[in-house]
């Protein structure tokens, strides 16, 4: 009976059926043998079969006990436990899939619902993440004490938590609330048992991410002091304040991921996670914690991913993070560490990331980084180390795929052993000292696609390109500030129609470069971003340059190119339309880029996007001449449009209001006549307009985004009245300025309809008397017959 009742009921069937087809086997057989003794020997006296009837009365009473304990073994669910469930299904929606519990089926078998094999059958397991349940966590759900999983991750719940939500669900093992909008403040509850001593919970992993928690997590508080079991706590992407609970490790020692990252923990790290001896992974980045890196985080052995970015840290990188045998990842960006990388860091052998960006790090890179064969991720942008690359020995990197030391001061020759890590796939040598040419070797890089050498002492332009034609898959090459004062090459056939095949991206600007614009650029068809400004380029904007079919960002700002616009620049298709420019690719960059418009010098702006860049013409600061074609209108994606600086002439064409996405607009110091269009005034995202230093005359227009824009926008223009420039408008009785052509259109038109309607109206005023006057008749007609 024991070993019946220890076995799984889903078996039984199974165990009732073997016994069966057993007895009914021992009885044939009995029957057998007792037919062929009696056969064998007449003179004693047979065996007596098994009765037929026994057998049937021994399965009987063997079916009746199968089915008694069938009966109890499965019962359905725990009622108390269904009512729960229906409960908290009573509080929360999903619009596009609402949970289909049926009360009349057995609520172990319901979506997301796991129960023990207990007699009781109690639910045990909860999982229902990215359901797109809206609403409250009940209290009613505390009443499932056998509860040992809760997944409601990816959902739309709010509130806060239910007070006594750890104390009543005691055998909670997994909790996972991630990405909701629950709120309130931690500790949830007093971890207390009735006789004042602390509760113990098996709790293993709590992950609270992305939701909208708040307050302090104090070590004088006794929330999470009876977690002694816990080996994951995930509190990121909320709004957390006070210091970083370092006290964890002192009550949950088997921790062995912590991550505290994106909320708003402050002051210094206080020693405690020396602790977690098991920890392997410690994330507290994009905090404000400030002072030194915690020296007892060096004794963390097993720490593989130590990531504590965009903080107030100070001080030295300490020597004794080479002990950290084990780290794969160490990510220390945007902080304000100074000194020297550590000259050990070859230790760290198993490490993969590297990020030390952005902080005020001296000295040359250590030659044992070479050590760190299976580095994949390195950068050391925007610091102050210096000296030769050409002594490190980049050879060992075979696995690297992305290396960024912009914005330092490494000096001498590009290092020729780069060229040897051939999975680079993104390099950035830019804002440094280096000099010398591009060498035909950087073609063993196959696989790089993204290439920014700017601000640099590179010379030879002309080979430059040539050798740079054959990388296939370049998809992004900044050369900027480099090839001072040499001339652009103007070879059409300096590119083949088969060179840059894939090259998306191409700034060049800042060189000081002298010639025309390069014929050759129509052979890149693919060019989506072209960047020309502050070079000394002359001559007219060729025509060719509309007929680039991906191109919606183009930069010709602070050159010297004269002659009229042509109206071809104006039919460039991936600006004609919001589609086009939709079609973008939205996959990321390899490396950000880095732009301020018509400044190449400071790069301020990051965009990690192709399709991020807003669709934009600048040709500021040349010496343009003749009107502003009206095919500009047909640019319906265009966000922003600079013609300042030039000598424009001619009126503002109306066809501007059909640019309905527009930001900026720039018009200003040019020649341009005649009055602002009141059409603009449909132009609701425009953010930035100004015509200053013209020769335009009128109102300026008022309403919309008009109402928004400052009075310097404006000046210049001793002509203009009215709306923000707070000067009235002369009267109809004071003379007026020269009748355009454009107020005798207006003019025309507005005879013509006052004329119509005075027409019109006459018309209705004779039909209207001529039915009154038939009314009158009837009514006397039907006066009479009364």
């Amino acid at each position: 009976m024991l070993l019946l009742t220890n076995l799984p009921y889903r078996l039984l069937p199974v165990l009732v059926l073997v016994l069966v087809l057993v007895l009914t086997m021992v009885y044939e057989n009995m029957r057998s043998k007792s037919k062929s003794y009696v056969r064998s020997s007449s003179t004693t006296r047979p065996i007596q079969p098994l009765s037929l009837h026994m057998l049937q009365l021994f399965i009987h009473c063997f079916l009746s006990f199968y089915f008694l304990f069938l009966t109890v073994s499965e019962a359905v669910c725990n009622p108390q436990d269904q009512e729960t469930l229906l409960w908290f299904s009573g509080n929360v929606s999903s619009p596009v899939s609402p949970l289909k519990w049926n009360p009349s089926v057995d609520c172990c078998s319901w979506e997301g619902i796991t129960c023990d094999d207990s007699l009781n059958s109690h639910i045990t397991n909860i999982s229902l993440p990215s359901r797109g349940l809206f609403g409250n966590l009940t209290s009613t759900i505390l009443s499932l004490h056998s509860l040992t999983h809760l997944d409601l991750s990816h959902n739309r719940l709010l509130g806060p938590l239910p007070p006594g939500f750890f104390s009543s669900l005691d055998q909670l093992r997994v909790l996972n609330l991630s990405y909701n909008s629950f709120s309130g403040e931690l500790p949830l509850e007093q971890s207390f048992g009735n006789n004042g001593s602390i509760m113990f919970f098996p709790t293993e992993t709590i992950d609270l991410s992305s939701n909208l928690l708040q307050g302090k997590i104090l070590s004088s508080s006794k929330f999470l002091q009876g977690f002694l079991n816990l080996t994951s706590f995930n509190v990121s992407n909320n709004s957390f304040i006070g210091p970083l609970p370092s006290f964890l490790c002192k009550s949950s020692p088997q921790l062995s991921d912590l991550d505290f990252s994106y909320n708003d923990f402050s002051g210094f790290i206080s020693q405690g996670l020396g602790r977690c001896l098991r920890l392997s992974i410690l994330r507290a980045g994009f905090n404000r914690l400030s002072g030194d890196i915690p020296s007892d985080i060096y004794i963390l052995s097993k720490l593989e991913q130590l990531f504590l970015p965009s903080n107030h840290l100070s001080g030295k990188i300490s020597d004794d993070i080479t002990r950290l045998k084990k780290l794969t990842s160490l990510e220390l960006y945007f902080n304000l560490l100074e000194g020297d990388i550590p000259r050990g860091i070859g230790n760290l052998s198993s490490l993969r990331s590297l990020q030390l960006h952005t902080n005020y790090l001296t000295g040359p890179v250590p030659l044992s980084l070479a050590n760190c064969t299976n580095l994949v991720s390195l950068n050391l942008r925007v610091n102050q180390l210096g000296g030769s690359l050409t002594e490190l020995d980049f050879s060992q990197f075979k696995s690297l795929s992305v290396i960024d030391i912009g914005n330092n001061s490494f000096t001498g020759d590009l290092p020729e052993k780069v060229y040897s890590c051939k999975s680079l796939t993104a390099i950035r040598f830019s804002g440094n000292k280096l000099t010398g040419q591009i060498s035909p070797q950087i073609l063993k890089l196959e696989s790089s696609s993204f290439l920014s050498l700017s601000d640099n002492k590179l010379t030879n332009i002309t080979d430059a390109l040539t050798i740079l034609q054959g990388c296939k898959k370049l998809s992004t090459l900044l050369v900027a500030l480099n090839f001072y004062n040499e001339t652009f090459p103007s070879n059409k056939d300096l590119i083949s129609p088969n060179g840059f095949p894939k090259l998306k991206i191409f700034g060049i600007g800042g060189c000081g470069l002298k010639g025309e614009i390069p014929a050759w650029l129509i052979n890149i068809k693919s060019l989506e971003v072209l960047d020309l400004s502050v070079n000394q380029l002359v001559g007219p904007i060729p025509g060719w340059l509309g007929t680039l079919p991906n191109l919606f960002y183009l930069e010709l700002s602070d050159n010297q190119l004269s002659g009229q616009l042509s109206n071809d620049i104006f039919q460039l298709k991936a600006l004609m339309s919001q589609k086009s420019h939709d079609e973008t690719d939205r996959n990321s960059l390899e490396l950000p880029v880095y732009v301020s418009p018509s400044s190449v010098t400071t790069y301020k702006q990051q965009y990690n996007h192709m399709s991020s860049l807003p669709p934009a013409i600048y040709i500021s600061r040349n010496n343009l001449t003749g009107s502003i074609p009206v095919e500009v209108g047909k640019l319906k994606a265009i966000q922003i449009l600079d013609l300042s600086f030039n000598s424009l002439s001619g009126v503002i064409p109306d066809e501007l209001s059909n640019l309905t996405r527009l930001e900026r607009l720039d018009l200003s110091n040019n020649n341009l006549t005649g009055r602002i269009p009141w059409s603009l005034r449909l132009l609701h995202f425009m953010s930035y307009f100004s015509v200053a230093y013209n020769n335009l005359e009128g109102p300026v227009p008022t309403g919309g985004q008009f109402d928004t824009f400052l009075k310097a926008y404006f000046e210049g223009n001793a002509l203009l009245c009215g709306g923000i420039l707070l000067n009235p408008c002369m009267s109809p009785t004071q003379p007026t300025a020269t009748v355009t052509t454009q107020d005798e259109d207006e003019l025309s038109r507005t005879i013509f309809l006052g004329l119509g309607f005075g027409y019109f109206f006459g018309l209705a005023s004779f039909i209207v008397g001529s039915l009154e006057a038939q009314v009158n008749q009837n009514q006397q007609i039907y006066t009479e017959l009364d």
